[in-house]
């Protein structure tokens, strides 16, 4: 009698554990669906530049106490929007993410306001083996004569830093930015202000071009003088020759011996004269 007393409590406290179990779980999904809200992400790995359709994207529920800045809770409202960045799957779609409204897709999406994207050809070792990414920095060195060099004949050939801290756009025609495999290409486009296209076509122009790649966290300039062949083989410089201001040369002075010439005998002094009349004329005679 007493066993079937206890078996029967020990029953009713197992249901009765379960019930609190089953009840206290749908208390607390209610509590986490009624703090949840919807945040668009990204459905598959989506790059840089592309325009976005709702099929790209999907709704998930997030914490309502840890929404992220400018995010979005219909995948409606990022119809048409370009990526500025490339964006992994179930990645939050951010509004800092995003072009401005009205951008078209392609790389002019991708390039800051106030810059310019620009193109520069390269191979395997100008583009430091294929390492240089989009989303890398990049210095740009120029090869070229020194200015005035060809009239001294002398050889001031000099590798110079020319740009610092340039962004990689794209290499060749990729611009995702999620890969870390090196890829040797041909062409590589950089990010640049209007001043710094311009020292760069001219630099182009004037000789070869090289790439090193940088630190992406680095922000200090370098500032060098640049390198000649003198600075590498430790050479003295030349000493600078200077023409001599020559004057005109003066005739030689020929000396002259001093000629004496006599001077003419004077006639002698007529004393006795006589004065002759004819008619009415007169004349003297002297001797």
């Amino acid at each position: 009698m007493r066993n079937t007393r206890a078996l029967i409590m020990m029953v009713a406290a197992v249901i009765a554990g379960l019930g609190a179990v089953i009840i206290g779980a749908r208390w607390l999904s209610q509590q986490a669906t009624s703090s949840a809200n919807k945040l668009v992400v990204a459905g598959s790995d989506i790059d840089l530049g592309s325009r976005l359709t709702p099929a790209m994207l999907k709704a998930v529920e997030w914490p309502a106490g840890s929404m992220p800045k400018g995010a979005f809770a219909n995948p409606a409202d990022l119809d048409s929007r370009v990526l500025r960045t490339s964006v992994l799957s179930g990645e939050p779609v951010l509004e800092s993410k995003l072009a401005p409204m009205g951008s078209k897709g392609g790389l002019s999406a991708v390039v800051a306001e106030g810059k310019r994207a620009m193109t520069v050809r390269v191979n395997d070792v100008v583009g430091v083996a294929g390492f240089a990414l989009p989303g890398n920095y990049v210095d740009i060195i120029v090869n070229t004569q020194e200015e005035g060099a060809k009239g001294m004949n002398k050889d001031q050939t000099i590798s110079k830093t020319v740009l610092e801290h340039i962004l990689v756009l794209a290499i060749a025609q990729e611009v995702g930015r999620d890969e870390t495999k090196p890829k040797v290409v041909s062409a590589v486009t950089v990010e640049v202000t209007p001043e710094q296209a311009e020292k760069l076509d001219l630099a182009r122009s004037v000789g070869t071009l090289s790439l090193t790649l940088r630190n992406q966290v680095d922000l200090k300039m370098a500032g060098t003088d640049g390198a000649t062949k003198a600075k590498l083989l430790n050479t003295p410089p030349e000493p600078i020759v200077t023409a001599a201001k020559t004057e005109p040369a003066k005739p030689p002075v020929v000396k002259r011996k001093a000629v004496t010439v006599a001077a003419a005998p004077q006639p002698a002094l007529r004393t006795n004269c006589v004065e002759v009349i004819r008619g009415i004329t007169s004349s003297s005679q002297c001797f």
